[in-house]
């Protein structure tokens, strides 16, 4: 490193951001990003105060309208923000909310015993991120209004008149594209999605969202709260009883909401929430919640003589299969762990949450007895498939598996050790297995052939997977381990390339192999560590010229560019008749990886300057269960109507008839 000579620093040096200048010169800090994400977080800002008013029983509706001309208007029928002379800052209450950090009723100072927002800087960064934002309060009937650009007053504060509304806030604001260079466009389904949970976890409150652009609209009202959201996640899944089980109480100065339904599959979908955010990593509610369910269910199995004295207690994991649940807590002074609040802190709520479950889960258990009984038989099972896993997963480890030595036979690994530059293809069949290894960069890239279809694990428990080669060969590959051992820190490839042919098996056989991922492994997928290679289905050859395509709408695109050249110089074309003789072109249709040699494998689809690779993300953790489920599980019913609302769109030249 090189030191600098000049050693002048003074006080002209150093920047004085004022107003809202720090959140339109770090936007970042206050939004996470800048892409479509913080475009959609602007709206969270704005229509979860909406969602407090709600929450604290002042409002009965929230209504955002997307507008034809690039803004978003976001509009409920609470107290509507004072508008009275704040005595601090001289300005209306309303001004100084919108353009003053750490403005706002979110601090102690009784406008909210709840709320989502706990840094009580939205508005006002809404309002520094946008090009325009137009406030409008009723207030006892009167209509006041502000219009600010950029964060600074435009059109200043004023009463505009009466109005038929007694109260309420309306917002409206522009993303400012200066900021969000990526996009300013508002994606409709995901208001959709927002607004759909903040109804499940707001019973009582009616919303909706209209589209202007396309006409397209949505309305949402869940009287039983939580108990819908439980019963949605159901959907497609056979559960054990109709009947949830519910329970809200007041516990000291906060609230405890809880619902549970058991399916009958072997997954655990548990959500929990703290004044109506999603805490994905969990939390003190979540402690307390799995606590007070394990004991709550083996002291009922025990009182009923369904476990016996010589028996073990049911684990955690036992009871938590096919488990499906939302817990909501509510309290005045929620402590997240992080500004992105992933995990909840408050040591006291484990308590409330414990208490709660303790008591009228115990309840429910004693009287609903045949309930009872099928949770329990569940959980029982649950843990005789446990111990066959642990004893397959032994003898597996006893041949020399899943130890962090031993790897698959049939894998051809790379050189390097480094997971940041190691990759694995996941190749289907023998013959595209050999091509990919003669045509690989032997240093980075890992072949791992499969033969078939490989089990699908959408209802499969773990003792059956350890007794399928396939499953087992990509477990000891990928070095991470499953179930109870499984740890995404010991992943040796940091790109896991899926890479099939180009036709309904193949795609049949991704699916098979993402169920796989999902359900087992999902955090190597939120890792951004998985990917689907996409082989050509054309080669275009023109003399000594070769040119791959991807899909028929690049193939329709080449040809016509092939054409237009033809004509540029001189040559008369005639596109009604058939262009490729005209062009002198022939096509090529590959069938399958099989049919490509190494060099071909490599140039197309292997090669990194080359190949295209389409990044496997999960934006919507609950439509991809759903979809999993639909697809993947024993319904028929279901996947047989997915089927046919789609055949419009299916490709019939992929299938084989």
């Amino acid at each position: 490193m090189v030191k600098q000579t000049d050693n002048s620093y003074d006080g002209s040096q150093i920047q004085v951001l004022e107003g809202l200048e720090p959140v339109r010169k770090r936007p970042g800090m206050y939004i996470g990003s800048t892409g479509y994400d913080g475009v959609h977080h602007l709206i969270k800002e704005i229509a979860d105060n909406s969602i407090d008013e709600a929450i604290a029983g002042f409002a009965s509706r929230v209504d955002v309208t997307i507008l034809e001309d690039g803004g978003i208007t976001i509009s409920d029928d609470g107290r509507g923000i004072p508008v009275d002379k704040h005595p601090k800052t001289g300005l209306s209450t309303l001004e100084t909310v919108l353009t003053v950090l750490h403005a706002g009723g979110k601090f102690g100072g009784g406008g909210y015993k709840v709320s989502s927002g706990l840094h009580g800087v939205g508005s006002s960064v809404v309002n520094a991120l946008s090009t325009k934002m137009i406030a409008e309060v009723v207030q006892k009937g009167q209509l006041y209004r502000v219009v600010f650009e950029r964060g600074g007053v435009s059109e200043a504060f004023k009463k505009v008149g009466k109005t038929d509304r007694p109260t309420g806030t309306t917002i409206t604001f522009y993303p400012d594209p200066t900021i969000f260079k990526e996009t300013v466009s508002f994606d409709y389904k995901w208001v959709v999605d927002y607004l759909r949970h903040q109804a499940y976890l707001t019973k009582g409150v009616y919303v909706a969202v209209v589209d202007q652009r396309t006409g397209e609209r949505a309305a949402f009202y869940f009287e039983g709260g939580i108990q819908s959201y439980v019963k949605h996640l159901n959907i497609g899944k056979d559960v054990l009883t109709d009947s949830v089980f519910y329970v809200e109480k007041q516990v000291e100065d906060s609230m405890v909401e809880i619902a549970v339904q058991y399916n009958d599959t072997y997954i655990e979908t548990v959500k929990p929430f703290a004044n109506n955010v999603l805490t994905p990593d969990g939390g003190t509610h979540l402690v307390g919640f799995r606590a007070a369910l394990t004991r709550v269910i083996n002291d009922y199995a025990r009182k009923a003589s369904l476990l016996k004295e010589k028996d073990d207690n049911l684990t955690g994991d036992d009871i938590r299969e096919g488990l499906t649940a939302i817990i909501l807590v509510k309290l005045p002074d929620p402590q997240f762990e992080g500004q992105t609040k992933n995990k909840l802190g408050n040591p006291e709520v484990r308590r409330y949450v414990e208490q709660v479950m303790n008591e009228y889960f115990a309840y429910y258990l004693e009287e609903n007895p045949e309930v009872a009984k099928k949770v329990v038989n569940k959980a029982l099972l649950a843990a005789r498939a446990r111990k066959a896993a642990r004893a397959a997963r032994d003898n597996v480890l006893r041949k020399g598996a899943l130890d962090g030595m031993g790897l698959p036979g049939k894998l051809y690994d790379c050189s390097s050790k480094k997971p940041d530059e190691s990759e694995i293809y996941i190749v289907e069949g023998d013959s595209a297995a050999g091509s990919a290894k003669e045509g690989r960069d032997s240093k980075t890239q890992a072949i791992l052939p499969l033969r078939g279809k490989v089990l699908n694990t959408e209802r499969a428990r773990l003792d059956k997977m350890f007794a399928n080669k396939e499953i087992v060969a990509m477990i000891q590959a990928f070095g991470v381990g499953i179930g109870d051992s499984f740890d995404v820190n010991g992943l040796r490839y940091h790109k896991i390339i899926i890479m099939t042919d180009a036709d309904v098996d193949g795609s049949h056989i991704s699916t098979l192999l993402l169920t796989f991922l999902f359900r087992y492994m999902k955090e190597i997928i939120e890792g951004g560590y998985v990917y689907l290679a996409k082989p050509p289905l054309y080669s275009i050859n023109r003399g000594q010229k070769k040119q791959y395509v991807y899909d028929e709408p690049a193939l329709d695109e080449a040809l016509k560019e092939i054409v237009s050249q033809k004509e540029e110089r001189g040559t008369t074309v005639d596109k009604d008749a058939d262009l490729l003789k005209q062009a002198g072109v022939t096509i090529s249709r590959f069938k399958g990886l099989g049919e490509m040699d190494a060099d071909q494998l490599w140039e197309t689809t292997m090669n990194p300057e080359n190949r295209v690779l389409s990044q496997v993300r999960i934006d919507d953790a609950e439509r991809a269960d759903a979809i999993f489920t639909k697809l993947m599980g024993d319904e028929v019913s279901l996947r047989k109507t997915f089927i046919q609302t789609r055949a419009k769109n299916a490709n019939l030249d992929d299938l084989d008839i």
